[in-house]
């Protein structure tokens, strides 16, 4: 049992720190600030089922996976931060958008719902959440199972460890709603250009890493 508590603690701990779900709720609402709250509701729902599923996929296959493929971590930074650049600059430079009540008005009429774009998997999930950091903290913490002789309650506290972070996810993101209705449609831009330069710097930041793992990793550099 003490074995068990130990495990979620820590697994919980390092996960919430990288992950930072707090993050994500920022990025929600940058991103669906002009979404109706039914809409928006039910992206962060699905954002969580996504973000569980993500976990245990890499806890469980991500080292195969990225072997089958042929990914490096490095190439696996590169990419998320070319990404997360390219959500960055959408945030930074927004196109015209309606307003939430015209948004609203379309959804009941069904005249073009794909207007309203599904942020749940990218980029609430990946890169945001599961990004680089995050699916190299899991691929690392898996590859200790084979000496640790794996038990029943080491494969419980992984999903006790997914299910909690999901929780955790989950409420960061809702509460992001209310602080929405504070900050107003002026307050909500405001901060989605700001979020979108910090997503740029942090992106163009994941590539430079990325580059130079591959330097080293090339003997370009030394460590």
């Amino acid at each position: 049992m003490h074995g068990f508590l130990n495990d979620v603690i820590v697994g919980l701990l390092g996960l919430t720190t990288i992950a930072n779900p707090v993050t994500s709720a920022t990025v929600l609402l940058a991103l669906t600030g002009r979404y109706p709250e039914a809409e928006r509701n039910r992206q962060i729902l699905n954002a969580t089922i996504y973000v569980t599923i993500v976990l245990l996929v890499c806890f469980y296959a991500g080292s195969a996976v990225m072997k089958v493929f042929g990914i490096s971590l490095p190439g696996l930074r590169l990419a998320g931060g070319l990404i997360v650049s390219y959500i960055g600059f959408g945030m930074l430079f927004p196109p015209a958008r309606g307003t939430e009540d015209e948004l609203q008005a379309e959804m009941a009429a069904d005249a073009s719902p794909t207007q309203l774009r599904d942020v749940a998997f990218v980029p609430l999930t990946m890169p945001c959440t599961t990004g680089p950091g995050t699916i190299a903290f899991i691929i690392s913490a898996a590859s200790t199972l084979p000496g640790r002789n794996p038990t029943y309650s080491v494969h419980l506290a992984v999903v006790t460890v997914a299910l909690l972070f999901a929780l955790e996810f989950w409420i960061c993101l809702r509460s992001a709603t209310t602080i929405m209705r504070l900050l107003g449609e002026t307050g909500v831009d405001a901060l989605a250009r700001v979020m979108g330069f910090l997503l740029v710097c942090i992106g163009v930041q994941f590539a430079i890493n990325g580059i130079h793992e591959l330097m080293m990793a090339w003997g370009l550099i030394a460590g």
